[in-house]
């Protein structure tokens, strides 16, 4: 496959996300409206273009029709867009996330973090033709997979939706932690997970995506993240707490991964490839 490296444009004169990280601290709700633009090319519509990388950084190169290339190309809605929850309220808590994918999540309460996961996976394999290969497990450990819940339909992307809420329905953060493989934190790539089943006492886990990742000269490692979450709602490209208006997170985060709704471990990591 042809290798390539997405350029940014405006990789010059932007800013690191630590450049204002004391300020930050100090008053969030300022410093991310005047800072997210320094992080942000509001006129860009996918994920790659969105965000510039940080000073010293480049882009990984990716692959053409890969998984990570599925994800990088992510639709955005318009910059300062609203979470929108399955019913069309806003989500309540806005400063969790910098941008919105722009993808329907229909009108039940289905689309939540595990299960956009999986959808990103299954709409992935669905453009590239894999029918074959949308299969997940589901929380009676039985396995639905797309071609055979077609019984001989022709795919297409009315029953592709209507596929994925019946997986919605029966498959959870438990069954696909059971499904993904697990990968050590040193070799994180676009599309890797960070998966947690319900810890004790809770009822629910949570699931989150890398979206973006980049490195400089001295392998150092910044990555980005998505979610959806409970309830269902829109996926969002999720802010840094400990450098608010920053969608960049570091790999050498020591021993909890801090995001703004849930917290993991790097042993927490896995991959659907």
């Amino acid at each position: 496959m042809k290798i390539f490296l997405f350029i940014l444009p405006f990789l010059l004169g932007i800013f690191s996300c630590q450049g204002q990280e004391s300020q930050a601290l100090k008053n969030k709700e300022t410093v991310q409206a005047k800072d997210n633009k320094a992080w942000e090319d509001s006129s860009g519509k996918t994920i790659y273009k969105r965000f510039p990388i940080p000073i010293g950084y480049e882009i990984v190169p990716v692959a053409e029709h890969t998984w990570a290339a599925h994800l990088l190309n992510l639709p955005l809605k318009p910059s300062g867009s609203e979470v929108k929850l399955f019913d069309g309220r806003s989500k309540p808590n806005r400063h969790t996330y910098l941008a919105v994918v722009d993808l329907p999540i229909g009108k039940k309460d289905l689309h939540q973090c595990a299960d956009a996961v999986m959808r990103l996976r299954a709409d992935y394999l669905f453009n590239q033709g894999r029918y074959t290969d949308i299969s997940f497990r589901l929380a009676n450990g039985k396995t639905l997979a797309y071609g055979t819940w077609l019984d001989g339909k022709t795919p297409n992307t009315t029953n592709h939706w209507s596929y994925l809420e019946e997986v919605f329905n029966w498959a959870n953060t438990t069954s696909l932690n059971q499904q993904l493989k697990s990968k050590s934190i040193a070799t994180l790539h676009i599309g890797d997970v960070f998966i947690t089943p319900p810890p004790p006492g809770l009822t629910y886990g949570h699931a989150i995506i890398v979206v973006n990742k980049c490195t400089n000269k001295d392998g150092k490692v910044k990555f980005m993240l998505a979610q959806s979450f409970m309830p269902a709602q829109e996926i969002q490209i999720l802010d840094n707490p400990a450098h608010p208006g920053c969608p960049w997170y570091d790999l050498d985060f020591g021993q909890t991964l801090d995001t703004p709704e849930w917290d993991f471990t790097s042993s927490q990591l896995k991959t659907f490839e």
